[in-house]
Parts: structure tokens; C-alpha cells; sequence
């Protein structure tokens, strides 16, 4: 993808963030994320019916790149199942880190295959997905 494209959907997802803004509804699970290294703080909200996420909200204080990127993984993985957002995460966890993934299935998440040129960045852009990978692990804990 050209690095202008890729910059603008970033600028996009920032200024005009999807999913931004909590609920506060008893029936979604939620978890605090933040970035010991810099402001970035976010709370995500994530609801579950029948195997499939309903609905990711998240809110916070964080730069562009977190944002944007909180902003990009609730709209990829709203409407897939449980086992397709691990899939999602571990392919964008892979491609972060350098390692073989299917870029296919991360649609606008894409847009950060070579943050790891910018190690300063590559836990701004994940942030929130650890946050989703936190909340499935814990959903999973709680199935035992």
C-alpha cells in the first residue's frame, strides 16, 4: 500500500475515530490499557453475544497512532466471531513483530506493516489490541 494511503487512513482514523466513546453497559466486558512508556491510556469496551462481537468501544487519552489504531480494530473485528478476531490479532501481532502473517485478513489494520521501523510507535499501535487479546483471554478463563 503507498505510504500516502497509508498515512491518510491514519490521519482519518484519528481525527475521526470510530467507536470512540464508552457506554458504560453492565453487559460488555471491559479492561484499562496503558503504555507505561508514554501518555497513551485506553478503556475498551468489547460485547459478546452467541461467539460473535457485537460491539467495540474504546475511549482514552493517546496519540495518533493509538488512536487511529483503536479506531481501525474495532471496525475489523465488529461482526467476526471469537475465533476469527484471534485469527485477526494474531496476524497483526505477527506482522508487528516481523513475522510471517496473512495480510489479506487485517484489512485497514494493514496500514501498520512497517511500524516496526519506529519501535517507539509499535506499542502505540498495539495497545488496544492487547487490550482485545486480554479481554478474549479472560472470556476464555471465565468458559473454563
Amino acid at each position: 500500500m503507498d505510504n500516502n494511503i497509508k498515512r491518510e487512513i491514519i490521519l482519518e482514523n484519528y481525527q475521526n475515530p470510530k467507536n470512540k466513546g464508552l457506554l458504560n453497559d453492565d453487559s460488555y466486558l471491559k479492561t484499562n490499557m496503558n503504555n507505561e512508556s508514554c501518555i497513551d491510556e485506553l478503556n475498551l469496551e468489547v460485547k459478546i453475544e452467541d461467539d460473535i462481537i457485537k460491539d467495540i468501544r474504546f475511549d482514552g487519552e493517546a496519540c495518533a497512532i493509538c488512536i487511529s489504531s483503536a479506531s481501525i480494530m474495532t471496525t475489523t473485528l465488529i461482526g467476526k466471531t471469537v475465533k476469527e478476531a484471534e485469527t485477526i490479532l494474531e496476524n497483526f501481532l505477527n506482522m508487528l513483530d516481523e513475522k510471517p502473517y496473512d495480510k489479506e485478513i487485517l484489512e485497514e489494520a494493514i496500514v501498520y506493516d512497517d511500524i516496526y521501523k519506529n519501535p517507539n510507535r509499535k506499542k502505540c499501535a498495539l495497545l488496544s489490541w492487547w487490550g482485545i487479546e486480554k479481554i478474549l483471554n479472560q472470556l476464555k478463563a471465565n468458559e473454563k
